[in-house]
């Protein structure tokens, strides 16, 4: 296939995604390889479920959509048995559960690095949060004599493949089994819907509160081990290496740094990685706390109600840790106002917040901040890249002023600073 042909396939999967997500918008990239829609606009954020159509896709392989009779999952290793798992196995031998998850690309905010670093250039869009259907993983595992000790891994396997000349890899990501116990399941339904193609039909590893890059699409196959996706073994897998999106891409670090391949870490968390001396270049697993403000939206006038007030409207989240405490902002951060929660609550899903404003006419910059249970707040902005990693995070209390910046890295990735999150909003007189 010329290159003008595979260019030509990728516009018409975009196309079809599009035609399926009403509510979406394309993101481009600059090798025009990534198949990646968005939110529209800020009115997703005000909402607490994102319906389907309007839930963001990002993948770089060819989108597939199997035959779904046809479709197994493969699971070995340090199972008592292997087996070959079919749709009907995994959808009538093991109970079905349902999860609240706020699913997260782990470049969310890339758009807003400076200078521009990695490739599709998300701003704020890259975040859903949905109702997905599966069979829990601990079942699965459980009746199969799966090792399920401290310590072990589970590695992921998705079944789409690279174009061809394209780099000789394989989409494979380890999750801890004490992860994997506790929440994850192979989903096949989201929103009470069977899962698009886009979505990773007929099935997907959900991890909840964790960045999308750790929920394989199209799983293919399950590896229990004792460490993650590491070493030969992996690397000249069927002459294919199976180890970049688990070692080398989405890792924390800075310019023209290559991460060491590591078999296991101690902590799993995001945030703790960077300010840990365990693991040098943090890899993104759980999602760190953030904001986004859904109403109103950048850019609008607005006029207040009735009562001279506003109503800003948004979503705060912490991946699997708890959101706590909402603050909003109406002159650009120099001043902070209390929010409060409301609507659904679950684990692993964003709060909806609220916070009424009594506004004069004029121009404002609004801004969120979000504080997650264990004290960590948003950081206001992000680093150069010549800052130094160790001080732009707080690892024991998070943020301890309006100076804390995020620290730029190579990938974008991880990013949840208020301040480029801002809303620009002008007050009609009632």
């Amino acid at each position: 296939m010329s290159d003008s042909e595979r260019s030509e396939n990728r516009e018409r999967e975009l196309a079809a995604i599009l035609e399926r997500k009403p509510g979406t918008e394309a993101i481009p990239d600059f090798e025009d390889r990534y198949r990646v829609v968005g939110a529209a606009d800020r009115s997703t954020y005000a909402n607490w479920l994102t319906p389907v159509e309007d839930h963001y896709v990002c993948h770089r392989n060819e989108t597939l959509d199997p035959e779904i009779d046809d479709w197994t999952v493969e699971l070995t290793g340090a199972v008592d048995r292997d087996a070959d798992l079919d749709m009907k196995t995994i959808r009538e031998d093991y109970p079905a559960v349902a999860v609240a998850h706020t699913m997260e690309c782990a470049g969310n905010g890339r758009g807003y690095f400076e200078p521009e670093t990695g490739n599709v250039q998300w701003e704020y869009g890259a975040v859903s949060t949905a109702f997905w259907t599966g069979a829990p993983l601990s079942s699965v595992l459980a009746d199969h004599g799966a090792a399920t000790d401290d310590g072990t891994w589970l590695t992921a396997v998705g079944g789409d493949h690279p174009e061809v000349d394209a780099e000789n890899d394989r989409f494979a990501r380890s999750v801890p089994m004490s992860k994997v116990l506790d929440d994850c399941i192979l989903a096949y339904e989201v929103n009470g819907e069977p899962l698009p193609p886009e979505h990773g039909r007929p099935v997907r590893l959900l991890v909840p509160g964790w960045y999308g890059v750790n929920s394989v699409k199209w799983l293919s196959e399950l590896h229990v081990t004792e460490k993650m996706v590491h070493g030969p073994e992996w690397e000249d897998r069927d002459g294919a290496d199976y180890t970049k999106w688990q070692q080398s891409s989405y890792r924390i670090h800075p310019e023209g740094v290559e991460p060491e391949s590591r078999e296991t870490v101690s902590t799993y968390d995001t945030w703790e990685q960077q300010a840990s001396d365990e693991v040098d270049h943090p890899y993104t697993f759980d999602e760190n706390v953030k904001s986004t403000i859904g109403y109103p939206d950048d850019g609008a006038t607005v006029s207040p109600r009735g009562d001279g007030t506003i109503e800003v409207v948004g979503v705060a989240w912490a991946g699997d840790d708890q959101v706590t405490e909402i603050e909003v902002s109406t002159d650009g951060g120099d001043g902070w106002d209390e929010g409060s929660f409301f609507g659904p609550n679950y684990d692993c899903a964003w709060r909806l917040f609220r916070y009424v404003w009594e506004p004069s006419p004029g121009s404002y910059t609004l801004v969120s901040r979000a504080t997650d249970e264990h004290g960590r707040r948003q950081p206001a902005r992000i680093s150069r890249p010549d800052a130094d990693e160790a001080e732009t995070e707080d690892g024991e209390g998070g943020a301890d002023d309006s100076d804390d910046e995020y620290p730029w890295n190579e990938g974008g990735y991880a990013e949840n600073a208020y301040a480029p999150h801002a809303v620009e909003v002008t007050v009609d007189r009632e």
